[in-house]
Order: C-alpha cells, then sequence, then structure tokens
C-alpha cells in the first residue's frame, strides 16, 4: 500500500534519518509552476508563469502582495500559498501597528520558516507543499528568500522554482554576476528570459507569465500585461536583429579565409604587407 514502512506519519524517522512526508512536501513544490526571484541592489524582481487546468479556466494566481516593501512568489500547492501569503500580512500589519515601522525582511521570514517547522514535528500537521520566493527591501538592503517546506530559508543572488526550474537556473547562474548593478529594465528582462527557459519551446506572452517588482522608490506592484508584452517585443526585435547581423560576419570571415587560400595556392604574395584583421 506505502512506498515504505516509514512514510506513514512526519514524525518517523527512516534508519537512514530520512522524513519521508518532508521529502515528498519539497517534491510538491517540483510540480509547481516555475517561479523566479532576482535581485540588484536597488530592486528585486519576480516572475512566474501562469499555468491553467484548462482552456476554460482562469490560472491561479502565484504571486501575492504582502506588504509595500515584501512580496511572494510561490511554487506547489496554491492554497498553502495562499494561507501562507495571509499570514506574513498579518505579521506585517501587526508589526507596524505596535512599532510604527515596516517589518524587516529578514525577521518576518524566520517567522515563516519557524511556522513551516512546526508542521514537520506534530503528527497531527501535514507540512506546507509550497515553496516561498520572498522578495523585500528594508533598512539593510534589497533581499530575495527562498522558503522550503522543510523550515529551512535561504537568500540568493537569483534563484527559480518549480517544474522545469533547472533551465532558469542554468539562464540564471551563467549571468547573476552583472545582477548586482542591473538596472530595474535588465532585471525584469533577464526574468523573463529565465522565464522563457522553462517553458521548452513555447512562445513567451504576457499571458502565461506574471512579473512583480520592489525596489528603491518603487512600492511592491504587479506589471501589467501590455508592459510586460512591451519588453517582450523589445528584446525579441534585438534578438533577431542581432542574429541575421552575425551572417554577414561569418560569410565575410568565409571570403576572407579563401582569398588567402588561393593566395598560398598561387604563391605570390607580397612581403611586409600587413596580415587582415578577420
Amino acid at each position: 500500500m506505502f512506498r515504505n514502512q516509514y512514510d506513514t506519519d512526519v514524525t518517523t524517522w527512516s534508519p537512514a534519518g530520512r522524513l519521508f512526508q518532508v521529502e515528498y512536501a519539497m517534491e510538491a513544490v517540483k510540480q509547481g509552476s516555475a517561479a523566479i526571484g532576482l535581485r540588484s541592489k536597488t530592486h528585486i524582481v519576480l516572475g512566474c508563469v501562469n499555468k491553467a487546468n484548462s482552456e476554460l479556466s482562469s490560472h491561479q494566481k502565484k504571486i501575492f502582495k504582502v506588504d509595500d516593501h515584501i512580496g511572494v512568489a510561490i511554487a506547489g500547492l496554491t492554497a498553502d500559498g495562499r494561507v501562507l501569503s495571509r499570514y506574513m500580512r498579518n505579521e506585517c500589519i501587526n508589526y507596524s501597528f505596535t512599532y510604527e515601522s515596516p517589518l524587516p525582511v529578514g525577521r518576518l521570514v524566520v517567522q515563516l520558516a519557524d511556522k513551516a517547522q512546526v508542521c514537520t514535528q506534530r503528527s497531527w500537521k501535514r507540512p506546507y507543499g509550497v515553496g516561498l520566493l520572498v522578495a523585500g527591501l528594508d533598512e539593510s538592503g534589497a533581499h530575495l528568500y527562498y522558503n522550503c517546506p522543510s523550515g529551512n530559508y535561504f537568500e540568493y543572488q537569483a534563484f527559480a522554482i518549480g517544474s522545469r526550474s533547472q533551465a532558469a537556473k542554468t539562464y540564471l547562474e551563467r549571468r547573476f554576476k552583472n545582477f548586482s548593478d542591473s538596472s530595474r529594465d535588465n532585471l525584469v528582462k533577464d526574468a523573463l528570459m529565465a522565464i522563457r527557459e522553462t517553458l521548452q519551446g513555447e512562445t513567451l506572452k504576457s499571458s502565461i507569465c506574471t512579473v512583480a517588482v520592489v525596489g528603491v522608490g518603487e512600492p511592491f506592484h504587479i506589471l501589467d500585461q501590455e508592459t510586460v508584452q512591451q519588453m517582450i517585443d523589445a528584446f525579441e526585435i534585438v534578438g533577431e536583429q542581432e542574429g541575421p547581423a552575425a551572417e554577414p560576419d561569418a560569410a565575410a570571415a568565409a571570403a576572407a579565409g579563401q582569398e588567402a587560400a588561393a593566395a598560398d595556392q598561387g604563391g605570390s604574395t607580397e612581403e611586409g604587407v600587413a596580415p587582415m584583421d578577420i
């Protein structure tokens, strides 16, 4: 009936020192549609893929505003993500009411991780089947955290979770050294490019992705579809222009190589002539 005798309860350890129910919850994150986050010194961008159950239904919301300086993107069980985002929103409101200042991002992430950890140590609870990318800006700068169903949390320069996220991670790993000094628009462009890597050949359109931004002087907000589509069209046009431009260069290099070969065969080269720059 079960895969093994140690996965019937979240509090039961296997002889190998594993909690299978927690691992199954982490696997649920991998099954969700992709979510991506990346940050610079002044801005953080979140992006996600909108996946509908059928052509007749709308997609589930995957990016939530927590406060003016914090937002989250989720992958996994959307219902769990909605509950946790509401918890984070309440914590921000309570802190702001008590101290009259915004809640630091790191403190909120620790509280969220503690809440997730409790579910791994109580037999009458189950782990949350959702991973959260928490983007926030506070006095210490821009932050991007990943909260895991196991109760662990990590801070990243850029990260991707969900199905087919490995392709996005590969793109982000190639580019992450430039993110620290990137402008807002370049960050959004890189987020869209990373999202496109997860689609596996499907055309990137504003209707199948959502992008949100928070930064210095810019409260957390979700970009409208028209703005996202304009940015998609802009970098796709640039890519098409760079492609044909490379072909004449290759043709010129080939022609130069043929001329050099003909000169070698003829044996009538002039001494003291500078070589051609290719």
